[in-house]
């Protein structure tokens, strides 16, 4: 019997009994779309987590938190800035300086208006071999030029905006802060701080040669002050926390490393702790991610696989029933010749067609629920909390990869469920066939 009559036959016997065959499909159908609808939430928070977690740091940034030696941690210093830039696959290595020890306030104003700020010190240099992005001008060339972030001139008030801002019954519109350019502004920061009893204070000019983009989350604002870091040693030395003279090594609140590309940031992560020092890369993060939602799939489309098994009962159901009507037939096959493994192959194909059609119905049906799940919870979600924010999350994610392991689990449990019948049908008696015995 060539492969086309084998296909006919087995078409042929499948519409003897389109109900059963249908319920049977039905039935696959849902253990398939049960499987990927469960393991597509595990799949889903993975990748949403992941996303924010890339959202919110650069993939290729390595934050370094000090130095152990003799089990203690050490302040990074000059020397150790120095030996970082030198390593193999390093972009950048960018320091971090600010004010935290401040009996006062530090304040910025341009014309009329002023607001505090929390200046942050830096070595541009190594800035601009990140070639990060603008949303006007440049980077500083001198120390008496500064970057201020997207949003700080919003916080820039005059003086009845300020009125404005105390009125505890305020209604209507807020004050928008300073509208204007920025760009090539002079502004000028006012150190004020009390020492001994006596309010002093000192202020330095700047001039914005260019501001940072907007961040990419709508509810981020960024008012950041960006100063050179040759201006550090000046400002630290008035406010009188160290007293620090030109020889002295300045240590850093936060020193971050930059690779090349993603795929050196593992290794530079690697020969920083052989070094001794404290460090933390997003590559560590996702890591412990990784391994934490690969046991989560695992578990999900175990528990999916179960409705998979419960599905096959029904296939090994029909394929029994198929097997005790068609015995007649099943003898006449043999008497003019047939093989055991033409007979055998004809029941398998049939288990293997209904679990192919419920495989492709539940996959439709699977992305359809998935749609509708990241449709309708976040607005259930959004609701609930009375939040202004839209909630940006993805609660269930179908990717190929779980499409081609349920489809593979669904059509061998199929195969697996119609074998033991298909084996029964090659040994059925054939004179016992004729006369429709078992």
């Amino acid at each position: 019997m060539k492969f086309k009559d084998q296909v006919k036959f087995v078409h042929q016997n499948m519409k003897k009994n389109r109900l059963r065959i249908f319920m049977t499909i039905l039935a696959t159908t849902i253990g398939c779309a049960f499987l990927i609808v469960l393991a597509s939430v595990g799949f889903g928070i993975h990748k949403s987590i992941k996303d924010e977690i890339l959202n919110r740091s650069i993939v290729t940034e390595i934050n370094l938190y000090g130095k152990e030696k003799d089990n203690q941690n050490e302040e990074l210093n000059n020397s150790d800035i120095e030996e970082i830039k030198q390593m193999e696959h390093v972009k950048a290595v960018v320091t971090r300086n600010w004010i935290d020890q401040l009996n006062g306030e530090i304040e910025a104003s341009i014309d009329d208006r002023s607001g505090r700020i929390h200046p942050i010190f830096t070595n541009m240099e190594e800035v601009k071999k990140l070639d990060t992005k603008l949303e006007k001008g440049r980077y500083p060339n001198h120390e008496n030029e500064v970057i201020v972030g997207y949003h700080f001139g919003k916080y820039l008030y005059n003086e009845a905006e300020k009125q404005q801002l105390q009125n505890p019954q305020l209604e209507g519109e807020m004050p928008k802060g300073y509208t204007g350019d920025l760009l090539g502004k002079t502004v000028k920061m006012t150190i004020k701080q009390t020492v001994d009893g006596e309010e002093i204070e000192k202020s330095f000019d700047f001039t914005i040669v260019g501001i940072q983009e907007k961040p990419s989350r709508d509810w981020i604002e960024d008012t950041s002050f960006i100063i050179n870091d040759q201006k550090f040693q000046e400002v630290k030395q008035f406010i009188d926390l160290s007293k620090l003279d030109n020889t002295q090594t300045i240590q850093f609140n936060e020193v971050l490393v930059y690779a090349t590309s993603l795929e050196h940031v593992q290794n530079i992560t690697d020969r920083l702790k052989e070094k001794g020092y404290r460090v933390y890369s997003v590559t560590e993060e996702l890591n412990s991610l990784n391994q934490f939602f690969f046991i989560v799939k695992i578990g999900l489309i175990f528990v999916g696989t179960i409705a998979i098994i419960i599905a096959s009962i029904g296939i090994f159901n029909t394929m029994t029933m198929a097997v005790t009507e068609r015995t007649q037939e099943i003898g006449i096959m043999k008497a003019i010749g047939a093989q055991p493994s033409i007979i055998r192959r004809i029941f398998l194909m049939e288990s293997l067609l209904i679990g192919i059609v419920g495989v492709i119905f539940g996959v439709f049906i699977s992305y359809g629920i998935s749609a509708l799940c990241n449709q309708i919870i976040p607005m259930i979600l959004h609701s609930l909390t009375d939040s202004e924010e839209p909630i940006d999350f993805i609660f269930s994610y179908i990717p190929p990869s779980l499409v081609i392991i349920a489809s593979l689990i669904s059509i061998g449990v199929a195969l697996l469920s119609g074998l033991r019948p298909a084996i029964k049908a090659t040994n059925i008696n054939v004179l016992s066939a004729l006369r429709r015995e078992l």
